[in-house]
């Protein structure tokens, strides 16, 4: 890709020959991962109570793909809509008034609120101080921008939601994805029983390895059945990450008075509403907890101390630069192993 260079920098001090203008992964029209497309485009200076960060990895993740093609909960305003609610990066600038942040120091983002604006496919991006907090020291920024979705989602909706104690039996329903693999660990740092779902049989080792308790194989076998048989009587706590017609099967392996939180949308068929003995029910969406300071802060302490105690290990996929987030976009399509990562000074 051919350099491009600007006249002038964010500041408004003359750049040099050489210097290359920031770029923006952008969209002008709803579709395939062919409708991106990297464009110029400079970063404002941070306002009063924001900081700018210089974003070194961006993780894709299915929200990004359903903005991409028109079918996110949020209306996406064209043209020029961006991407990105996962990355990690320096700070850059800050603004007037930010006092927990300071400029050089590491980060992970909390929170894109909204990312058709201000999303993280870029080499800059500006937001609210509070939408950004320290990165756990030891972890690169690659992992590090691998992390935060999977994390705050599965420990927003298990222990924020759910209550998860110590002992409770956690049914997780597609456990092999980013944030099935979080709740299997969060799960694991507290002291619950981890019990993974899975469609493949292939993938049980792999979710032994990463620390569940039990594999449950749902393919062609009765699932109630299946989980009884490694519970001794149903799972306190369901974690449904897909919805659809199979919610209420993942309610039949649940024990009397459980708790059911709905935090995915995999399936976009229509789910029935869930019928159980007691059941108490909860719908999670990561942006509940990840906009609250206070919340936030409880959850960045709980990360640290799973990165310190080696808890908390995200799966990184493949990492392209960012003039590639189209095939980024079609690797995630295809069912790719591990968190793929934009890395914008690949």
């Amino acid at each position: 890709m051919p350099q491009r260079f600007l006249t002038w920098s964010l500041s408004g001090r003359p750049r040099g020959e050489g210097d290359v203008m920031p770029r923006v992964v952008v969209f002008d029209e709803f579709g395939g991962p062919e409708v991106l497309r990297v464009t110029d485009e400079a970063v404002p200076e941070p306002g009063p109570g924001e900081v700018r960060v210089r974003i070194e990895a961006t993780a894709v993740n299915p929200l990004d793909l359903m903005m991409r093609a028109g079918s996110s909960p949020a209306p996406v305003p064209l043209p020029r809509a961006r991407l990105g609610v996962e990355a990690s990066g320096v700070v850059d600038a800050v603004g007037s008034g930010v006092t927990s942040l300071e400029v050089g120091q590491s980060v992970l983002v909390s929170a894109v609120p909204n990312a058709a604006a201000a999303g993280t496919y870029a080499d800059y991006t500006v937001l609210a101080a509070q939408h950004v907090i320290p990165r756990p020291d030891g972890m690169d920024a690659i992992t590090a921008a691998a992390t935060w979705v999977g994390f705050s989602t599965a420990y927003g909706a298990l222990v924020e939601k759910a209550g998860m104690r110590p002992g409770d039996r956690v049914l997780i329903s597609a456990a092999s994805g980013s944030v099935g693999r979080s709740a299997i660990q969060i799960a694991n740092q507290i002291g619950a029983i981890p019990i993974a779902l899975t469609r493949e049989d292939a993938k049980r080792e792999e979710l032994v390895a990463a620390g569940a308790a039990a594999v449950v194989v749902t393919e062609g076998v009765d699932l109630a059945e299946g989980v009884r048989e490694v519970t001794g009587g149903g799972a306190e706590i369901v974690l449904d990450l897909v919805r659809g017609p199979g919610q209420q099967q993942l309610v039949t392996a649940a024990g009397p008075g459980a708790t059911l939180v709905v935090a995915g949308f995999l399936d976009s068929r229509p789910t029935p509403f869930p019928v159980g003995v007691g059941l108490r029910i909860f719908t999670y969406a990561s942006f509940e907890h990840t906009l609250d300071p206070v919340t936030v802060a409880r959850m960045g302490a709980f990360l640290r101390a799973g990165v310190r105690l080696g808890a908390i290990k995200p799966v990184v996929g493949e990492v392209f630069a960012l003039e590639d987030a189209a095939e980024a976009h079609r690797r995630v399509e295809s069912g790719a192993n591990g968190k793929i990562i934009l890395a914008p000074k690949l």
